[in-house]
């Protein structure tokens, strides 16, 4: 059976569905959800370009924050949890550049931590010496290191509220096609806006990921010194609510173009919302985790030196117009157009008063 009659299938089995469970089915069900299966996702070929897939300058800058971060942890064993490695070209490229520096190599684990088996594939494909497969945090704690994530929260599924003379919460019924249907929010939903101060308008359409909050709060549990990364698009609270996104943040992307049809291509488009880095920051503080900053990432990588680090690591004798070229293209791309897009956040824990270079432009 195809995954949207297997989804009406559940719904004329127990009632509508939840929004959340809709979008989990469509992104995750065994074998035919769109993460879950073979096809291409990411690159010219799939429906998406991630930083990672553009250069590899992306992860050795990662690499060279994580250095430091290794330094004023104490240079001692170091654990790199990587959340959704995707095609493993990030870590493939963090694992690269920190072997100019031995005596931190020596001393990294690197932890994948994959629920999409057509991904692990992927990426054992491209990488496997000092990398380990695991399926939640809790099976690497405690780590000492560093936490990374790389667009891995805007795909984490989200319940769908309105607000009108109290709050709803969107469910997915099917009367010959899928339609929306409202139910009164539950006290976890609301208590996620309480808790963040936030008062809806009349009308106002949003989602709520409290998948993203119970993910920070296992990741506080089980870092017991170091530091959470977290790249991916979205605001804080003050920009993510404004009145002009009063119909909420979600968005499919299918070829490289963008969509509003939740409903159709089931399973074979990506559905994402913008991150609350509020949130994130909130329920980390909540766990134990400070917050070190919030930064874009043309920022993050300008800090770093990525512009120098392209110009000293250019092949020998090539052509000084094409690596021009080049260069003019990753900085448009991975500098204005993804770089004012993508945020950087920062969490540590036991690591107070430690400031990092990627935050030198905050």
């Amino acid at each position: 059976m195809e995954l949207t009659g297997i989804i009406k299938q559940r719904i004329h089995d127990e009632g509508p569905i939840s929004f959340y469970d809709f979008m989990e089915m469509a992104l995750y069900y065994p074998g035919l959800g769109y993460y879950m299966g073979p096809k291409d996702k990411i690159g010219r070929t799939g429906d998406f370009f991630t930083s990672s897939n553009l250069t590899h300058a992306f992860g050795a800058m990662i690499g060279k924050q994580l250095e430091e971060m290794w330094r004023l942890i104490g240079e001692g064993e170091f654990t790199i949890v990587e959340y959704g490695a995707g095609t493993g070209a990030l870590c493939a490229d963090i694992l690269n550049y920190l072997k100019n520096n031995p005596e931190m190599y020596d001393q990294v684990h690197y932890a994948i931590i994959e629920r999409s088996p057509a991904m692990r594939v992927l990426e054992k494909e491209r990488v496997n010496e000092k990398v380990t497969w695991y399926n939640s945090i809790e099976d690497i704690a405690p780590v000492t290191g560093c936490v990374l994530s790389n667009e891995l929260l805007d795909n984490l599924s989200a319940h769908r509220v309105v607000m009108e003379d109290e709050l709803m919460e969107v469910f997915v019924d099917d009367q010959g096609g899928f339609t929306e249907v409202l139910k009164p929010a539950s006290a976890k939903i609301k208590n996620y806006l309480n808790e963040l101060n936030i008062q809806l308008p009349g009308g106002y359409k949003t989602e709520i990921n409290l998948e993203a909050t119970q993910w920070i709060t296992d990741v506080a549990a089980s870092l017991q010194k170091g530091y959470v990364l977290t790249i991916d698009y979205g605001f804080q609270s003050t920009e993510l609510y404004k009145p002009y996104r009063s119909e909420g943040t979600l968005l499919c992307y299918k070829g490289h173009q963008i969509n509003d049809n939740f409903y159709q291509d089931i399973g074979v488009q990506d559905i994402t919302a913008h991150v609350n880095f509020t949130a994130i920051c909130h329920w980390g503080l909540k766990n134990g985790l400070g917050c070190c900053g919030l930064v874009n990432q043309a920022n993050f990588l300008l800090a770093l030196g990525i512009k120098n680090y392209i110009r000293e690591t250019a092949p020998q004798g090539a052509n000084i117009a094409k690596l021009a070229m080049q260069e003019a293209m990753l900085t448009r791309t991975l500098l204005v157009e993804m770089g004012s897009k993508f945020k950087v956040l920062i969490q540590q824990k036991g690591m107070y008063g430690h400031p990092l270079s990627g935050l030198n432009l905050y």
